[in-house]
């Protein structure tokens, strides 16, 4: 039973299964069957060779190299139909390597001369078994070269790495708001400096004077230079901590639409960063495109801006940021994008007869574009009289139909469902938005839930963001005691099921054009965005973005609080996964999608994938557990 066992599982493992049926059997025959215990160390750095090559049947194992420092750093992860060993036998009289057993786990082993006899005279296993070491040791080395150069010459690495406590000016030149504005200037010009800090009478940062202030407020007004200089200052001060990263500075500046940022080290002034030292680190800069689209006035002038945002997409990627810094850095450059589209065609229709906010919801709404967005937005305005209601509707059509014509010819493609403003369903006043929201949530039709799931992950982006604040707080209360809905929402979460078979191992499609592949955003990315969603309309945490919620949820006593740090994991994860497919298809000038190959990723990433599968399993059990029969399947 052991032999045949054996057999069946060496005929299904590469690089085994291109030998001949007489040698497979040869083979299982010989085999041995060894248990590791979790923590047990299997090989040794440095130690004594590996005495068979180990094929793990069940269980898994980490594989660590020891640096000159005494660091030790995570190599690989393998665990079912994987192999390790073989490197230590083919390469020298020492294991290059140290192996412990992450979990239980149980090995087929071979013999060390048995292997050295099939690689000798069989060209088919040869290849099988050593093309794909030599593949990963070449990688290996490429990127170790690739990094060193990032190191020492790679702006957007040192984006990632730097804190602003090492970048930011160390002496601050300050004033006193009192100051006349012509003393200001002159400390402005002995210094060198394009900003100067005021002070009030207690010592404490009050505002700030910049060089663009001296010019706009100043000299093109023809003011008195005699005058006191803190009636001239920007009395926002935009601030940041010594120890944030400085990608976090430069989404402040994108954000706030400032040049000048102050730097504090547990709220004692430290320094100030400018968008010049953020841009001189950099090559090509976010901040860069950010200020294009704010010099623009006509669509005809945002349209070739716009396509420079997926350029600094590629470059992210390739200076290895993090996949959820990539997309809150994509996003604040969109939403600039959007607001300049937004201003420009106000100035086109004319001043709106009401307040009005312009939302979005979809994954711009949670804030995780990509590559390719298309358009999910909506209006809400303010209730208007009834004698105008007409006039009303008349401009908030023509301004959302001009809206959608705009983001077109700025690289955003319509919604294929519609979900736009320009449609009269999504733009609505005040109360009529409260009433759609009530119905949606007190009669869960299969269509009233499909819409929840989309528009409840709105966001305002602009005009009257009050009105969107008001939206979200009803929703919040409109919720309490609903738990038919939210079973509702339940049944939803867990329907879509990642794609593992019983034995753990991942499905992939087997027939058609995507035979092979699974879609990783259905599949992986999906479902833990509804889950967190629905953990989050339980506890009436507002953010919308799932990295924001889950950062909130870890601390809340809801059903996947337990999960919120892996799921946060996992949920970067797959998201670079996703980015670095569509990556690549740019860069082979392919239409990007969400398939991506499990076979063409490695270990550790298989690995990974699959235990990130598990943990949706186990988060979608416990919505299982806590709905019940509310749950509608």
């Amino acid at each position: 039973m052991i032999t045949k066992d054996a057999y069946q599982f060496l005929a299904e493992t590469p690089p085994f299964s291109s030998l001949e049926e007489q040698s497979l059997r040869k083979l299982s025959r010989e085999m041995q069957l060894e248990y590791h215990p979790r923590g047990a160390c299997i090989l040794r750095q440095d130690g004594p060779v590996a005495e068979h090559l180990s094929i793990i049947l069940s269980g898994a194992v980490k594989i660590f190299t020891r640096t000159n420092e005494g660091e030790e750093l995570l190599v690989d992860y393998r665990s079912g139909g994987e192999c390790f060993g073989l490197l230590s036998f083919l390469c020298g009289a020492v294991s290059m390597n140290t192996v412990i057993a992450a979990e239980n786990t149980c090995c087929y082993l071979i013999k060390r001369e048995t292997i050295h006899d099939l690689i000798r005279k069989d060209a088919g296993f040869s290849a099988a078994c050593l093309l794909p070491l030599l593949k990963k040791l070449v990688e290996m080395t490429y990127h170790e070269i690739r990094d060193r150069t990032l190191l020492y010459g790679g702006g957007d690495k040192l984006l990632f790495t730097n804190v602003l406590g090492d970048l930011a000016t160390r002496k601050v030149v300050t004033a006193s708001e009192e100051v006349s504005i012509r003393e200001a200037a002159r400390i402005m010009a002995d210094h060198r400096i394009s900003s100067l800090v005021l002070v009030d009478t207690d010592g404490l940062p009050s505002g700030m004077v910049t060089d663009r202030d001296l010019r706009n407020k100043v000299v093109s007004r023809g003011r008195d230079v005699t005058a006191r200089v803190g009636d001239i200052m920007s009395a926002t001060l935009i601030k940041a901590e010594a120890g944030d990263y400085c990608f976090e500075a430069l989404i402040k500046m994108i954000r706030y639409n400032i040049h000048h940022l102050l730097v504090t080290d547990k709220g004692a002034l430290k320094g100030i960063l400018t968008n010049h030292d953020l841009m001189m680190l950099q090559g090509v800069s976010p901040l860069t495109i950010a200020a294009e689209i704010e010099n623009q006035d006509t669509i005809d002038g945002l349209a070739p801006v716009a396509k420079k945002i997926g350029t600094i997409t590629t470059i992210l990627i390739r200076e290895g940021a993090r996949a959820g810094t990539i997309t809150r850095i994509i996003t604040e450059i969109n939403d600039r994008l959007l607001k300049k589209v937004l201003e420009i065609t106000e100035a086109r229709v004319g001043k709106p007869p009401l307040d009005y906010c312009w939302i979005v919801y979809g994954s711009e709404g949670r804030k995780e574009q990509t590559f390719r967005t298309d358009q999910d937005n909506a209006i809400v305005y303010d209730d208007p009289e009834e004698k105008s209601n007409k006039d009303v509707e008349r401009y908030f059509s023509e301004f959302s139909h001009l809206m959608k014509d705009s983001l077109t010819r700025c690289g955003f493609p319509p919604c294929p469902a519609d979900y736009m403003a320009s449609n009269p369903r999504w733009r609505r006043p005040f109360s009529a938005w409260k009433k759609l929201f009530s119905n949606w949530i007190n009669t869960p039709t299969p269509e009233a839930l499909l819409n929840a799931l989309t528009l409840f992950d709105f966001r305002s982006l602009h005009g009257d963001t009050l009105l969107a604040e008001k939206l979200r707080a009803f929703l919040g209360r409109e919720l309490k005691d609903k738990s038919l809905f939210l079973a509702h929402m339940a049944g939803h979460a867990v329907k879509n099921r990642p794609p593992l078979d019983f034995f753990g191992r991942i499905r992939c499609e087997k027939k058609g054009s995507r035979q092979g592949t699974l879609d990783i955003k259905v599949n992986g990315l999906a479902p833990i965005i509804d889950a967190v969603r629905l953990s989050a309309l339980e506890t009436k945490v507002y953010s919308t973005s799932t990295l924001e919620r889950l950062r909130e949820l870890k601390d809340r006593d809801c059903t996947i609080g337990k999960f919120a740090p892996e799921l946060e994991q996992a949920f970067e994860f797959l998201l670079s996964l996703r980015l670095r497919h569509q990556f690549q298809q740019i860069e082979e000038r392919v239409e990007p999608d969400n398939f991506i190959n499990p076979s063409c990723l490695g270990s550790l990433e298989q690995t990974m994938l699959k235990e990130s599968f598990k943990l949706i399993l186990a988060v979608q059990d416990a919505i299982l557990n806590k709905y019940g029969s509310l749950m509608v399947l």
